[in-house]
């Protein structure tokens, strides 16, 4: 992202090392309030583990938290990612969803390290677990532990050679749908939202479509800016939210300091006429300025 572009005081996506981050929730705050954001939602891959200590972490510094978290779903044979925002974390419904969802993480994490090691490259499993620091683990995990133990250059390469579709080691996402994603965020209380909708190489109509069909389902809100998508989608992005009554959401997707995407805060602000969704969480009075 351009280093013209401004710091956001608001930032609604970011990670720990609870999923794909590379911080403690603890060193995740303390950057949050280094880089002058006072609203802040952690949104951690499929659980909400982090969620407790982010409160506490953050009212010791007197930042706002919104409870998130980041849902894997699928939509006509697509992976999409739904930010759930304002959840509430105790939720028997959420939880039992989420719970599913990391069942099939763990099979898919032995899966991978079993195909790795008929490819003659042992123990990817126990390496990934132990980058990882938490029980989500990903195929970015795996990349580190290929690079790390000397079978690729970088990640890129790792996925080009090892962990991508149609590689020795790929193996299928098997997400939920959709609109179950957006139905257990409800239930929890909160408000669901499509994570970076310019990062799926949609069509124009196919991105309405999916999002009518995440409107039909009970969504709420789109990622009109994002730090790991291109910042012309968010005009366009903005006038979709206004046609279909949704409000609009920002995060710059921060993993860490050394991962892709934007710096926290590093995210242009809204366009106008569009409805932030803090103020329908109950922040209408949170001032940008």
């Amino acid at each position: 992202m351009s280093s013209l572009s401004p710091r956001s005081p608001v930032d609604l996506h970011m990670h720990s090392l609870h999923s794909d981050g590379s911080l403690s929730v603890e060193e995740l705050v303390a950057r949050v309030a280094e880089r002058g954001v006072r609203l802040m939602a952690l949104t951690d891959h499929d659980n909400t583990a982090g969620i407790v200590e982010a409160q506490q972490k953050a009212a010791q510094r007197g930042i706002g938290l919104i409870p998130g978290v980041e849902v894997s779903s699928e939509w006509s044979g697509i992976g999409i990612h739904i930010v759930g925002l304002g959840i509430d974390i105790h939720n028997r419904e959420l939880q039992r969803g989420l719970a599913r969802i990391m069942e099939f993480r763990d099979w898919r994490a032995a899966e991978i390290s079993r195909l790795l090691a008929v490819a003659g490259m042992p123990g990817a499993e126990e390496g990934a677990r132990r980058l990882a620091g938490s029980r989500m683990v990903g195929r970015t995990h795996f990349a580190r532990w290929l690079k790390d133990t000397g079978h690729c250059q970088d990640n890129a390469e790792a996925f080009q050679r090892w962990l991508g579709r149609g590689q020795v080691a790929y193996v299928p996402s098997d997400w939920i749908p959709m609109s179950e994603a957006v139905d257990w965020i409800r239930q929890s209380g909160g408000i669901a939202v499509v994570a970076h909708p310019g990062r799926y190489k949609l069509s124009g109509s196919r991105l309405r479509a999916l999002c009518e069909e995440f409107r039909a389902a009970g969504g709420g809100a789109i990622e009109v800016s994002s730090g790991s998508q291109g910042a012309a989608d968010r005009e366009h992005l903005g006038r979709l939210a206004q046609q279909l009554d949704l409000a609009a959401s920002l995060g710059s997707d921060f993993h860490g300091p050394e991962i892709g995407h934007a710096e926290i805060g590093q995210i242009f602000p809204l366009p106008e006429g569009v409805q932030p969704v803090w103020e329908r969480l109950g922040y209408a009075d949170f001032s940008l300025h």
